[in-house]
């Protein structure tokens, strides 16, 4: 398997789980051997395909439960509920910013429907500071607690708190949230400091859809640690992030919206470990769609630009992936004089009672692999109407379909590596224009699996700093790198792996000051 000592430490037995919209993936681990892998249907509550996935590849193993040490499990089971505008509580949504700032309102750029689902429950208080860290009026304490009384009047039980240059001068939000305690009790903070970047209103959006995933967060946390105790497992479980990290339980119901993209960083990362890649173009073909991501030094690129989730405008750390509607599922159209169209629509986790192959009545991908011989499913003698040259033409587009993110995502012209995973990664049986190769890696249908089981602790830092005021460059980037070290020990890391990852600096020309905006990423092993 992989030779790379980023892994040796990685011993005993771990499960890693990706959940995603089609397909539920699982693998058992001992080091870095991959012993057994899964893949079932997701299902509605998702915690019935958790179960059978672990089932299977303990059966497969003949493990004892009790031996499992560690389940990581990725899952996009909350953005697809935001997305889809289900399972959302009510927040109360406190700025702190007056006299500024009252021009543009929290949920400005809101769509409506989400607007009546969360309500309106807008609080503009006093304070706040300038991009300097200045101070150009005091925090306004008599109107956060009258906001905390309408609060409780309410019967909310979460609040998303936000403030202008918050990641230079959190501790604004720090003491909005001190009084919150104080006057109520049971209540559910994020701060946005914490999950956001500079941007006041993407950093404000991203505390307050973090805020309405909370119950949903404790719900999900709780059905998957009942799943593992119903299964005799007593092992501490992890879910992974979106830079391909892991947060415990806790940290998750806390930041469910920092699991948003863990999947195709688990993809991401599981290619690295199967092919000891570092740098590379990775297509992770599913059930329904195509994501198509960069490793860098080993792991997923971050994008550094604000992006929109479910309709609102967020930034807070995602993988920079592109998505395209390609999948095994993906429906054909064939038009007249022979022409075929791909999707958009999928038949996703129905593939196996409407495609061709099972006796259905909807031609996909996945028939059309089986017809060219690429996929053995189903019964091949249901396609007799589907001709050569059709096949080969959907052949064509769905190696055009990934081609184009490609060429998307490359920073150069030069030839990259392309790395192939995913169940639908059969859909592509030839090269592709702008590889330098295409790496197609033992266990590649369950790489996102793989990337959950090896994944690590992260820790980062992201502030403005002065290089002057601490002493010079070197001086300012060893104390954030032993703050960002510090972080990754205190969310499970052993200290004596902890490496760094990213360094990143930013000017700030309108700056009088030599500041910098600098962030740091630090990974390590995980302590258990």
């Amino acid at each position: 398997m992989n030779g790379s000592s980023e892994y040796s430490s990685a011993t005993g037995l771990r499960i890693g789980i990706d959940v995603g919209g089609t397909n539920t993936d699982a693998v058992l681990m001992r080091g870095k051997d991959v012993l057994a892998y899964s893949k079932q249907a997701t299902t509605p509550d998702v915690t019935s395909g958790v179960s059978s996935a672990i089932r299977s590849v303990l059966m497969q193993s003949s493990q004892d439960p009790a031996a499992i040490g560690s389940v990581m499990v990725g899952t996009t089971h909350f953005v697809n509920a935001f997305v889809q505008r289900r399972d959302l509580q009510e927040v109360a949504i406190i700025r702190v910013g007056l006299p500024m700032t009252s021009g543009i309102l929290p949920l400005i750029d809101w769509p409506e429907e989400l607007r009546d689902q969360i309500g309106e429950h807008i609080f503009m208080v006093g304070g706040g500071s300038y991009y300097t860290g200045q101070e150009y009026t005091p925090l306004d304490r008599q109107a956060v607690a009258k906001a905390a009384q309408t609060i409780a009047e309410r019967g909310l039980q979460a609040v998303a708190v936000s403030a202008v240059f918050a990641p230079i001068r959190p501790d604004l939000e720090t003491a909005v949230e001190q009084i919150l305690r104080e006057e109520l009790n049971d209540i559910h903070i994020t701060l946005s400091h914490q999950v956001g970047g500079i941007g006041l209103v993407e950093r404000e959006n991203a505390a307050i859809i973090n805020a309405t995933l909370h119950t949903l967060a404790n719900k999900v946390v709780l059905a998957l640690e009942h799943a593992m105790h119903a299964l005799g497992l007593d092992a501490q479980l992890y879910l992974t992030q979106n830079d391909g990290t892991l947060m415990d339980t806790e940290a998750a119901r806390q930041y469910p919206i920092t699991t948003c993209a863990a999947g195709p960083t688990n993809s991401i990362r599981g290619a690295a470990f199967l092919t000891d890649d570092q740098d590379a173009i990775v297509v992770d073909i599913g059930g329904t769609t195509t994501d198509v991501g960069v490793l860098s030094k080993g792991f997923a690129r971050e994008t550094s630009d604000s992006f929109e989730m479910g309709g609102v405008r967020t930034n807070f750390n995602m993988p920079d992936v592109v998505s395209v509607g390609l999948g095994g599922g993906t429906v054909v159209h064939r038009l007249e004089a022979g022409q075929v169209v791909l999707g958009p629509e999928s038949v996703g986790y129905k593939l196996s009672e409407e495609a061709r192959v099972f006796g259905g009545s909807t031609l996909t991908t996945s028939d059309v692999a089986v017809f060219r011989g690429q996929l053995d499913l189903g019964s091949k003698a249901l396609l007799n109407d589907l001709s050569v040259e059709q096949s080969e033409l959907v052949a064509r587009l769905a190696h055009q379909t990934v081609e184009s993110a490609v060429d998307q995502l490359k920073t150069s012209a030069a030839d990259i590596p392309v790395i192939l995973v995913g169940g639908g990664s059969v859909l592509i049986d030839g090269d592709l224009k702008g590889a330098s190769k295409v790496v197609r890696p033992e266990f590649g249908t369950v790489a996102n699996a793989i990337g959950a089981a090896i994944a690590q602790v992260g820790g980062r830092v992201k502030q403005l700093l002065d290089y002057q005021a601490e002493g010079g460059r070197d001086a300012a980037i060893q104390k954030a790198i032993q703050q960002a070290t510090e972080n990754a020990v205190a969310a499970g890391a052993k200290i004596e792996t902890v490496t760094v990852v990213d360094i990143e600096e930013l000017p700030m020309p309108y700056m009088q000051t030599d500041a910098m905006d600098v962030r740091i990423r630090v990974v390590g092993d995980l302590n258990l």
